[in-house]
């Protein structure tokens, strides 16, 4: 990087607060390269320079070397923020990089007190698969004795349940591991029954 490490992703976090529809010069000024993002030939809107920018620091979520500057620049409450918007690439780069994060202690014990096991279990609902997918695994790595009852609750048991009998493998794999590896054998038994009596459930996302 030109920028030391805080300092360039200081720039895009400043970038996402204050970018607008000439984020295309912003663009290559910090060099940003997304592969998740469609290429353009034309100025990016304002939600396709804020999809870039988010993109790119999920990206950098995923290097343990990162983590302390992106507590430190308040990346994970960005993220957190993010999965409540209506526009579903921001959504979907939010819980990427929450799903990379979660791995380190520091980040998992700070997403549970900042209440993020909710808005993380309403994503299980969103239509874009890459979205679900990071739901599902995040849930996997916030599991601990002081949040499971509510990264196993009932409803997210039934989703669970619903989501490995999916024709998609991915998700239908990654469903059957937390059934078996965070839920107990009564907690699934009771899930199975209540959806037996209910058409209500989370559904699933679009392949």
């Amino acid at each position: 990087m030109e920028l030391g490490r805080l300092e360039y992703l200081q720039a895009l976090v400043t970038e996402f607060q204050v970018t607008d529809s000439t984020g295309n010069k912003r663009r290559c000024s910090l060099g940003l390269s997304v592969s998740s993002v469609s290429s353009h030939t034309r100025p990016f809107s304002l939600a396709e320079a804020k999809e870039q920018v988010l993109a790119n620091l999920a990206n950098f979520a995923y290097d343990p070397s990162n983590y302390e500057y992106l507590r430190q620049l308040q990346v994970l409450d960005l993220f957190l923020d993010m999965l409540t918007e209506d526009n579903e690439s921001l959504v979907e780069f939010a819980m990427g990089g929450l799903c990379n994060l979660c791995l380190d202690k520091t980040n998992k014990e700070y997403i549970l007190e900042a209440n993020g096991v909710e808005p993380i279990i309403n994503c299980l609902s969103s239509s874009n698969e890459e979205t679900v997918v990071s739901a599902v695994t995040t849930l996997m790595f916030l599991t601990t004795p002081r949040s499971r009852a509510q990264t196993t609750a009932l409803p997210v048991v039934e989703c669970m349940l619903r989501f490995s009998l999916s024709a998609n493998r991915r998700l239908s794999n990654l469903a059957s591991i937390f059934l078996q590896d965070y839920c107990t054998p009564p907690q699934v038994e009771e899930a199975r029954n209540l959806s037996k009596h209910t058409a209500v459930g989370i559904p699933l996302p679009k392949d």
